[in-house]
């Protein structure tokens, strides 16, 4: 009984060892990325700085 429980054991381990084959996709994989970028830019101007601009337009 012993040997044929083991005969069993060894079939039942050989049977599932198939074979895995990985290939290339035949068309190129493509990502489409749709990324907004937004960028706000904010100054504060001290009241020196502001009244200065106001009074002599042409500095800048």
């Amino acid at each position: 009984m012993s040997r044929i429980l083991r005969l069993t054991a060894l079939a039942v381990c050989w049977v599932p060892g198939g074979c895995v084959t990985v290939t290339a996709p035949d068309k190129p994989i493509v990502i489409n990325l749709n990324i907004s970028v937004t960028q706000e830019v904010v100054y504060r101007l001290d009241g020196q700085a502001k009244s200065l601009i106001q009074s002599k337009p042409g500095i800048f």
